[in-house]
């Protein structure tokens, strides 16, 4: 077992991937080679260790991120397993968020699939070293050459093949290890366990020697001492090159690209073995920024890795327990926390005890005494945490950076069975909505019904459900509706006095603000322009609470606002008749104000969609999306299917499933997700 204060050998790695390309299949082979579990399950059996979810079982697919930890030749490997599914992209952001390095899984037949897209740019954003594995490889169909060049294509990236496989899909028999020279079988006997080791066959000595020549030039390429050695002819070792190799991957010069099939056993222990050798530690990664909180300004700062320093953590995910409460998943980035201390939330300024600190594998968890920097756990006992909540001490006031959540863009209302039901399941709904950002609820003014938003139609199914199932609630549950948002056009100052005596006591405040429209997808922010001097910090919050409360309940229609800044120049204080509740009021009067004299406009979500079908239902799927004011933005070829990419309003896209299947007698599929906001041509007609 790897010495826990030993950072360099330790590895926060995720598994990323399309939905069905293996991720969750080959995590359970990872298990089970490192010793964890001792029998393995199958996704298709309901039997899969990380999906440990009654729903995740049933429908055979990955919802929640489980983390667990194993070791494997003296290294701490803490995997997390990330959701394929576009309606669970939070899932996966909050993820890379905290990871260190990351393993794409790559379907060898199909390639590079429309959610591999979305998880790669996500990494990219976050600057995630990664890897790839290619997997299927005994599938019929199955092209690591052409997989391979197609990730390089589409992502732009420097493939880096450490094998080639020993034939492709009913002939795949192993794959020869290009650093080692050697062809590597899996015994079927022991599920894989056995690597049989040798000599690389003369019929494919060849294409060893020059794949080899390839992986040289790449990696020589990338540094300096190699490309000497190189040129004047010398010999690399082997050394040298897995040395030169991590170099590359850390600094994402080059992808590394192994395959396998995990389904049936082959490929997987070199997997971990590349993990370990070219994944970085904690230390391998810059250091985290966070922006330490001063009264009138913040600064941004520099988090080293480091267990001597004060301690810093972030809530990446929150997970409710029926027996423990909320379980806080934590990503250490400073310092160190004993179980059963008293922390503080910088993010809400409160003080929390964290009663224990717990290492999970998937639903079960091991207690521990202490975690500390580069680490994951979870924190039970922390009832104010949410996700994107930084943890640390009053000594060291930094905040980490919240994580950016997608604002949810399709609706249902709920009904409780009765009034007896009504508690329990607002009290449900807090809970789900602490654990997952991307779930909110709300009442409807209006019509006083009680709706509840997420990011698509399997999202707030599988809420509904768990609602249902885990926490017995009893509802009915309305059509599906979509989110609408609102925003200005144009550009609009006002400026607005209260003046109210309540009490007895006279409560004065007077607000001069700006509302302008930004750029799409800029989301809303609130900036104080006016000179603050000696103004109470009570104030100046409730200004602040006042703007970001009017931004979720909307202009003219309740919808939550987007692509808006408010920026107030000035306010006058008094300090005998001003009150907090004074500006909250006026800053809210002012905002409305302002808003309706900026041309306010109603905005559509814009889904992207990827239609896979066969070649000869092409045509009627391209019409059916057509008919749903569907924009078709172009096509790809895969081995197994054609590709439609395309845009289409949400509001059109309800049922389009049924359609699609009708039409092409049950051959296609589709996947959408959340694109952008557009102004809806004639607003909502109402």
């Amino acid at each position: 077992m790897a010495n826990p204060t030993d950072l360099s050998k330790m590895r926060n790695i995720g598994i990323m991937a399309h939905i069905d390309a293996g991720k969750t299949t080959t995590t359970e082979r990872i298990l089970y080679y490192t010793g964890k579990i001792h029998k393995i399950g199958e996704i298709d059996d309901g039997q899969a260790t990380m999906d440990w979810m009654a729903q995740e079982q049933e429908r055979g697919i990955t919802i929640c991120s489980a983390a667990t930890t194993t070791y494997w030749k003296n290294h701490q490997i803490n995997i997390i397993d990330t959701p394929g599914h576009v309606d669970f992209t939070a899932e996966v952001e909050r993820s890379l968020r905290v990871l260190d390095g990351a393993v794409a899984v790559i379907c060898a037949v199909d390639g590079v699939q429309p959610q591999t897209e979305t998880v790669w740019k996500q990494a990219d954003e976050f600057a995630v070293p990664r890897m790839c594995f290619m997997n299927k490889m005994d599938r019929i169909g199955a092209d690591f050459f052409g997989s391979m060049a197609d990730v390089a294509e589409k992502f732009g990236i420097t493939p880096l093949a450490l094998q080639i496989p020993i034939g492709e899909g009913a002939d795949f028999e192993g794959v020869i290890d290009l650093l080692k020279m050697k062809e590597l079988r899996f015994s079927e006997e022991d599920d894989g366990e056995t690597i049989i080791e040798s000599d690389i066959d003369a019929s494919r000595l060849d294409a060893a020697n020059e794949w080899k020549e390839k992986l040289i030039d790449t990696v020589a390429g990338s540094d300096d001492a190699l490309m000497e050695i190189y040129l004047e002819g010398g010999e690399i070792s082997v050394d040298q090159l897995k040395a030169a190799i991590r170099k590359g991957t850390i600094s994402r010069t080059f992808i590394p690209f192994v395959m396998g099939s995990a389904r049936h056993n082959q490929g997987v222990q070199p997997l971990i073995d590349a993990v370990v050798e070219y994944l970085p530690s904690p230390l391998d990664i810059p250091p985290a920024k966070g922006l330490k909180i001063k009264k009138d300004q913040s600064e941004e700062v520099s988090v080293p890795c480091d267990v001597s320093k004060m301690p810093l953590g972030l809530v990446f995910k929150i997970q409710y327990d029926r027996e423990m409460g909320p379980l806080c998943y934590v990503r250490m980035y400073s310092g160190k926390f004993q179980s059963g201390v008293q922390l503080y939330n910088v993010s809400k300024k409160k003080r929390e005890r964290v009663n224990r600190i717990l290492r999970m594998h998937a639903d079960k968890n091991e207690p521990l005494d202490s975690i500390a920097a580069g680490d994951i756990a979870v924190f039970v006992g922390l009832k104010l945490a949410q996700t994107g909540d930084t943890i640390g001490s009053e000594g060291l006031p930094v905040l980490l950076e919240e994580p950016k959540f997608p604002q949810p863009v399709i609706s249902v209302s709920l009904e409780p069975d009765s009034m007896s039901e009504k508690d329990k399941m607002n009290e449900t709904l807090e809970i789900l909505s602490r654990e997952d950002p991307t779930f909110t609820f709300h009442d409807d003014e209006e019509t006083g019904q009680l709706i509840i938003s997420g990011m698509g139609e399997l999202h707030l199914d599988v809420l509904v459900t768990r609602m249902q199932d885990d926490f017995g609630v009893k509802c009915r549950v309305g059509a599906p509706q979509v989110t609408y948002r609102e925003s200005v056009s144009g550009t609009n100052s006002v400026t607005e006095e209260f003046n109210k005596v309540l009490g007895g006591k006279e409560n004065t405040a007077k607000i001069t603000l700006t509302v302008e429209t930004q750029e799409t997808g800029a989301g809303c922010s609130y900036v104080c322009a006016a000179k603050q001097g000696d103004t109470p910090d009570e104030i100046m919050d409730a200004i602040k609470h006042g703007i970001e409360g009017s931004f979720a309940s909307g202009i003219k229609y309740g919808y939550p606002c987007a692509d808006l800044k408010v920026t107030v120049t000035a306010f006058e204080y008094n300090e005998l008749t001003s009150t907090a509740f004074a500006f909250e009021a006026c800053a809210v009067a002012a905002f409305d104000n302002a808003c309706n004299g900026a041309n306010p406009i109603v905005l559509e979500p814009v889904m992207s969609v990827d239609i896979s079908c066969p070649k000869e239902f092409v045509g009627p799927a391209g019409s059916q999306f057509s008919q749903r004011g569907g924009t078709i933005m172009g096509q790809d070829s895969k081995a197994s299917a054609e590709i439609i990419h395309g845009s289409a309003p949400m509001a059109k896209m309800f049922g389009f499933s049924t359609n699609l299947r009708s039409a092409t007698q049950g051959r296609a599929s589709f996947s959408m997700e959340f694109s952008h906001f557009q102004e809806k041509a004639g607003g909502l007609g109402y």
